[in-house]
């Protein structure tokens, strides 16, 4: 029988500090392993086991509820509760042509990859100059999401590598800023796009974090218009945004089935609730 002295925030407290133990031990553990064996999967990945896995998702999802700017504890959630949801997304991807083109050439996001002088210069209202603006005017890199480690199949490695990467494009194409309501609504898209857990949990927790009004603005206004957008909308995963940035945001919108967003919202006021 549990002592009545163990309280939830307790509880909490010893998740965080379990998942971040778990995270220390497999990498240290598995820095020499990974030169020497190597395993046939991919640099940087931890082998774990099922109840390694299984302490990794509770504490990495509590540290995510308590603070959804965790972005290290999002991504090892999402890393060991997608297995399922990253299948599904690889057969879309290739039964896609431009996805199986992706997932052939494995092309990377990152600023070493971007040729930011060009799209600087493109003309406003085309994707590539849209996405450099949510860049700058959210203050945000592509280069802050993190590189995959626990997902033990190197092609599903590489699909959730490509969605975490895909991800502030997903803001651009839906034209939401990073402030908590515009990540709920984005998360909404992504859980009925994609089925990842990690995705579900945030858009049904998300919203716990909102004020009245914002509340009201999510569940009358952008929750059902990113739900049906994320239902309807080709696989996300399977456009080569990298060979789209001169195409006009609108029309690509129009060619991937995504309504325009019913709502405008700012980009200030990032850790606004």
């Amino acid at each position: 029988m549990w002592p009545s002295v163990c309280k939830p925030w307790l509880f909490q407290r010893h998740c965080v500090v379990i998942s971040k133990v778990c995270v220390q031990q497999l990498h240290s553990s598995s820095s020499g392993f990974a030169d020497t064996c190597y395993n046939g999967l991919y640099p940087g990945h931890i082998p774990t086991t099922p109840i390694q896995r299984a302490l990794l998702a509770v504490g990495s999802g509590v540290a995510a509820l308590r603070d959804p700017y965790r972005h290290d504890m999002v991504a090892v959630l999402g890393e060991t509760t997608g297995h399922l949801a990253l299948i599904n997304l690889r057969e879309r991807m290739r039964n896609d042509p431009e996805g199986y083109t992706i997932l052939t050439e494995r092309p990377r996001i990152r600023l070493s990859t971007l040729d930011l002088s060009k799209m600087a210069s493109l003309p406003d209202g085309s994707f590539g100059r849209e996405y450099l603006r949510f860049l700058e005017d959210n203050h945000v890199t592509p280069d802050s999401r993190a590189d995959v480690k626990f997902v033990d199949n190197e092609e599903l490695a590489y699909v959730m590598q490509r969605y975490r990467e895909v991800h502030d494009l997903l803001h651009t194409l839906l034209g939401m800023p990073t402030n908590m309501l515009g990540e709920v609504a984005v998360k909404w898209f992504e859980a009925a796009q994609t089925g990842l857990p990690m995705c579900a949990l945030g858009a049904v927790l998300g919203p716990l974090r909102l004020n009245a009004s914002r509340l009201q603005s999510l569940f009358t206004s952008l929750g059902p218009w990113a739900l049906q957008n994320g239902r309807q909308a080709r696989c996300v995963l399977s456009i080569f945004y990298e060979r789209r940035w001169e195409q006009n945001l609108e029309d690509l919108r129009q060619e991937l089935n995504i309504q325009p967003p019913p709502l405008i919202l700012s980009a200030s006021n990032k850790r606004s609730t």
